[in-house]
């Protein structure tokens, strides 16, 4: 090609669906018709059906298993135990602590004993049944605080019954204040209760190895721990992203993983497995449990002079991500405050209760529940209002958290309060006459506006975003620029998992930015890639955006110097509308032109800025990347005399450094104040003696759509200087910050001082 004679035309086509649009998803029509393929909806031919033994007791020692009438079931393939584990026996996200199959002991009701593989899965399941296991039961470790003090307590792991304790040390340890506020607070069991249960499926392959088609968050860690249970190098075990119907945390550990491989292997044969709803609330990690005990000490004006805590958190059987989970909530226990003076140790523990791991707001949910009520008993005991004592002591850009790392991006907590603050409130409920949808329970016409009051609260979220503690965080892209059918088109490969937050959607509008050309396709994702790290921590569009951007940034350039070589031009060009374009000399050709029948295709693994590991003794240390924020405010009708709870509304402001795509951060605002709500007033595992006692979507409440108020949401973005595009993680802070103002805003309509979520109506009526 030639240097062009003249300038042509300035004004190319723009390329819509970028950065800062709200494209549709590709996958929103079909997922709203029920045509979208789902992990549970896979099928292949000569597949067998695999299943799962699952302990009954909380803790027991296993004295023999029986497997001889289970292996009798016409149409049985295999049965297999513990003894069958070709490789290393234990599996962990953080500790290797979990056994494939249980040994000698069951920690957990619902602990994998033995799996089937079988032609039906009724055939699986009846053959599941006849296996007799021979148990010793003994007396489970329930209680999360004698597990860390009781020297009387059994020692379920061999390190003892503590995963990991945390002091944050910073200031004075000996100061006083004029005002002190004590208090003792309590959060449940939540579920991340995803509407797709877990399923997969393995396939043996020619090599001897395993193609697993996988609903998960993290495909290289499963990646990792499945080929080491199996024995087999990790390229022999590839995985590939099946349809995820939510996870929020959940899907980060194994479930059916290294079984169906187990099975597959064993057989010969293709084996899916599909966990049934029961077997779900069994089958992964939950919310952590917490007890919390603090003393906030304050002047009289209202200004924090330090903050003591002393926090409990329930890991039960096994580890997980509860050492990650114990130093989120104590290095954000005292809340998007200035504190000058803190004392908090946090302890992670083994119990007997079901395994807790990562949810959605990942230990800052419990610590906000925490430090906003105590925000609160501060405001009353002063005479204050909340949101004057929340802004008298609100950080700002500059701010000291108590590990000693300084906020050096926006910290607008004052500004989100006043937003929130200013929003128009509904309109007070009529006394004279009454829409009984619009009552506490009054769908079910269980009141009609008796003792029906109404109360106003707040709460403010802060949240780290990506992983912590010097953690090698990073993410792979691969970015292929060729012409297909004449167009210049995009190809984005990551393993990134796309779980239903619109990952997809965001990968397709960088790419369209970065390189200016309309046509993007995205790969599935699977581990012929490089890692794209766990779909949690709020940090997808965060580093795999980056490391996308990257990639494309580097493809970009070597257009671009093709054009210069090509055209025989030089100084600076970019491509926008799907041409290479000169501020000087305008439009210079099509890409399509420059590139011909050559690709450019570039891989990149980007990290953010680094982390540091906390010092063990006093917390202190650059520990995260990144801090969002968000304030709810709540408003509640409750009815004192049958202890019913409405959310009449729950407005919200949130900053979000750069909204992607708009209407997806709406919609992740929207999801996380809907589990929010659901902690408040509704969702709780209801354990007792480490038994789940509610294992249904029938006993296990969460939010309908009857349930959800008419939300405000005021989106600011408030660029991060270190972040792609300076935009934060968005899925978690809305979720922190809408339970403890739900439950403000009852303790307002009641006068209840209400320190457990969720809140039960038993709480408000007081009786049993």
């Amino acid at each position: 090609m030639s240097r062009p004679t003249s300038a042509p035309d300035r004004i190319t086509t723009p390329i819509s669906g970028g950065v800062g649009a709200s494209p549709p998803r590709p996958d929103g029509t079909l997922k709203v018709k029920g045509e979208f393929a789902y992990s549970s909806d896979m099928w292949i031919d000569d597949m067998l059906w695999g299943a799962t033994l699952r302990s009954p007791h909380p803790y027991a020692r296993i004295n023999s298993v029986d497997l001889t009438e289970a292996l009798k079931v016409p149409g049985v393939h295999a049965v297999l135990t513990h003894d069958d584990v070709p490789g290393q026996m234990l599996f962990g996200l953080e500790h290797t602590d979990q056994p494939v199959l249980a040994v000698d002991i069951v920690r957990y009701q619902g602990e994998a004993i033995a799996v089937v593989a079988a032609d039906h899965p009724e055939t699986a399941r009846r053959a599941i049944a006849k296996i007799v296991v021979d148990y010793d039961v003994l007396e489970p470790l329930t209680d999360m605080e004698e597990a860390v003090h009781s020297t009387d307590a059994p020692t379920l792991h061999p390190g003892g019954n503590v995963v990991r304790h945390l002091p944050i040390r910073r200031g004075d340890q000996e100061v006083t204040a004029p005002v002190v506020i004590r208090g003792e607070y309590e959060v449940g069991m939540q579920d991340q209760a995803f509407l797709g249960p877990e399923s997969g499926l393995a396939v043996p392959a020619e090599d001897g190895g395993i193609d697993l088609y996988i609903a998960t968050q993290w495909l290289h860690v499963d990646q990792k721990q499945v080929a080491a249970c199996l024995g087999l190098p990790p390229e022999k075990v590839r995985l590939t992203l099946a349809g995820v119907g939510g996870a929020f945390g959940a899907r980060e550990d194994l479930s059916m993983q290294v079984h169906a491989s187990m099975l597959a292997l064993r057989t010969g044969r293709p084996v899916k497995m599909v966990y049934s709803r029961e077997e779900s609330f069994f089958g992964h990690v939950h919310r952590h449990p917490a007890k919390m005990y603090y003393e906030h000490g304050a002047t009289r004006d209202g200004k924090l002079v330090y903050v003591k805590a002393r926090m409990f958190l329930d890991g039960g059987a096994y580890a997980s991500s509860t050492g990650a989970v114990v130093a989120n909530a104590a290095t954000l226990g005292v809340g998007p405050y200035e504190v000058p003076n803190v004392s908090i140790d946090c302890w992670g523990t083994y119990t007997n209760n079901p395994p807790c791991g990562a949810m959605r707001g990942f230990g800052a949910v419990q610590a906000a529940f925490a430090y906003e009520s105590q925000m609160d008993k501060l405001a009353a005991e002063l005479g204050l209002d909340p949101v004057d004592v929340r802004v008298l002591n609100a950080m700002s850009e500059g701010t000291a958290m108590p590990t000693g790392q300084i906020i050096d991006s926006p910290a607008p907590v004052a500004e989100l309060l006043r937003r929130v603050e200013a929003m128009p409130l509904p309109d007070a409920a009529p006394t004279d006459s009454y829409d009984l949808r619009q009552l506490p329970g009054g769908v079910s016409n269980t009141t009609h506006g008796e003792g029906v009051v109404r109360g106003i609260g707040y709460g403010i979220g802060i949240k780290n975003v990506c992983f912590s503690e010097g953690f090698d965080d990073f993410s792979t892209a691969r970015v292929r620029l060729e012409i297909i059918a004449g167009e210049p088109t995009a190809m984005v490969h990551t393993a990134a998992a796309e779980v239903g937050q619109g990952l997809v959607t965001v990968q397709a509008q960088i790419a369209r930015t970065e390189l200016g050309v309309e046509r993007v396709t995205i790969h599935p994702a699977d581990t012929q890639v490089g890692s794209g790290g766990s779909t949690s921590a709020s940090r997808q569009t965060y580093v795999t955006g980056g490391a996308v951007k990257a990639a494309c940034e580097k493809v970009r350039g070597m257009v671009l110097d093709l054009a210069r070589e090509r055209l025989d031009i030089d100084g600076e060009l970019r491509m926008e509308g799907g041409k290479i374009v000169s501020d000087r000399l305008g439009v210079l050709a099509a890409v399509a032109d420059v590139l011909g029948d050559d690709a450019i295709d570039e891989t990149v693994e980007w990290r953010h800025r680094p982390t540091e590991a906390l010092d063990p003794t006093t917390g202190q240390g650059f520990a995260h990347v990144q801090y969002a924020f968000a304030v709810h405010r709540a408003v509640v009708d409750v009815d004192v005399d049958l202890g019913l709870v409405r959310v009449v509304a729950l407005d919200c402001a949130q900053d979000v450094g750069k909204a992607i795509n708009p209407d997806a951060v709406v919609g992740q605002i929207h999801g996380g104040s809907a589990q929010g709500l659901g902690l408040a007033v509704m969702e709780e595992i209801q354990v007792k003696g480490g038994k789940i006692r509610n294992p249904s979507f029938t006993d296990y409440l969460i939010p309908t759509i009857l349930d959800m108020p008419p939300m405000k949401v005021d989106v600011l973005e408030l660029a991060d200087p270190h972040a792609p595009y300076g935009l934060r993680g968005v899925g978690e802070p809305p979720t922190i910050s809408s339970t403890p103002a739900i439950v403000a805003a009852i303790r307002a309509a009641t006068g209840l001082a209400i320190a457990r979520v969720p809140v039960r109506p038993e709480d408000i009526t007081g009786t049993a």
